[in-house]
């Protein structure tokens, strides 16, 4: 006779049987089943309150499910999650990859579960997640002091468009300054595709900061509807940008982060690259083009799984090849 998981009416018959005082024996006659298999169950699914039928279901769907997600972990799954990972995914992401691109259906908590066993192994991948340190916070409170950019559009006037994110075009920029003010990195992000964009800069000099806008988005016009920087005196050419982008260039009230919140969130992942106290003055091209494609080759939960690239370029990059 074929093994065959017991089902929960005959969990219920074995519970029904012990009470009428049936030896193991017996109750494996009485369901026709083997009489290790009786054995098995009492032993395994009995809880300190002695076999309940219900209890014994749960605690074997229980079991059964634990060993499946372990035997989906093979040696070859193993090495595809380390190399996710190490390219900075979260463990969600990295289940919605392996999904998507090799069928293989996990639970995040098994990612977690993995990266933990590493990390107590003395393995390193638990140094890819990302830390929820306190979150940085640019200071505003000398804007009243530096007067208002000359000519500035405020967001109240930005098209209703914008907000739906259902066409390519619409930018969020910002900066991100590095050690003693000197040394800054320019930073725009596309927000329906989360497409990002960074450029390393000397300092927060408006002249140099509108040559950078205009020098990086300049060959890609057509995809440049509107940006909304914050009220910065580094973007005071605004005007010039957009002329040379044929764009609508708008600015966020002070003090209100989360009008640009796309934008402030990329920033929070580039600082795990770039941490505060960090020189930017010292960073290289090919540092800051290393966490371009970390996060334009990272898939988003919030984008249906797929890239900026993907969805911005039409790039699609093998992750677990690259």
């Amino acid at each position: 006779m074929n093994y065959s998981q017991l089902t929960e009416g005959e969990r219920y018959q074995i519970y029904g049987l012990l009470k009428e005082g049936l030896t193991q024996k017996d109750i494996a006659k009485n369901l026709n089943r083997s009489e290790s298999t009786i054995s098995r169950e009492l032993s395994r699914n009995r809880g300190k309150r002695g076999y309940r039928p219900k209890q014994a279901n749960t605690l074997s769907v229980e079991r059964r499910q634990f060993a499946e997600k372990r035997i989906k972990l093979t040696l070859d799954v193993k090495e595809w999650i380390c190399s996710l990972v190490q390219k900075d995914l979260s463990p969600e992401q990295v289940v919605g990859y392996l999904e998507k691109q090799c069928r293989i259906k996990l639970h995040h908590e098994t990612i977690y579960q993995f990266i933990y066993e590493d990390k107590a192994e003395g393995g390193e991948l638990y140094k890819h997640l990302r830390i929820a340190n306190k979150p940085y916070r640019k200071r505003y409170g000398t804007y009243d002091r530096r007067g208002q950019i000359v000519n500035r559009v405020s967001i109240d006037e930005r098209p209703k468009v914008v907000d739906e994110k259902t066409r390519i075009g619409d930018w969020e920029g910002d900066t991100i300054i590095g050690k003693g003010h000197k040394g800054a990195l320019l930073t725009l992000v596309e927000r329906k595709t989360l497409y990002t964009i960074i450029v390393p800069l000397q300092g927060k000099f408006a002249d140099k900061l509108r040559e950078a806008v205009v020098a990086v988005l300049g060959p890609l016009k057509e995809c440049v509807h509107t940006i909304t920087y914050d009220n910065g005196k580094e973007f005071a050419e605004h005007e010039a940008m957009a002329t040379a982008l044929e764009a609508q260039v708008y600015f966020a009230h002070p003090y209100a982060s989360w009008e640009r919140g796309i934008n402030e969130n990329i920033n929070g992942l580039i600082r795990q690259y770039f941490p505060k106290g960090t020189d930017l003055r010292d960073i290289t091209q090919e540092q800051v083009q290393f966490v371009m494609d970390r996060l334009n080759n990272r898939p988003r939960k919030t984008r249906g799984g797929k890239t900026p690239n993907e969805l911005f370029m039409g790039l699609q990059v093998d992750l677990l090849a690259a």
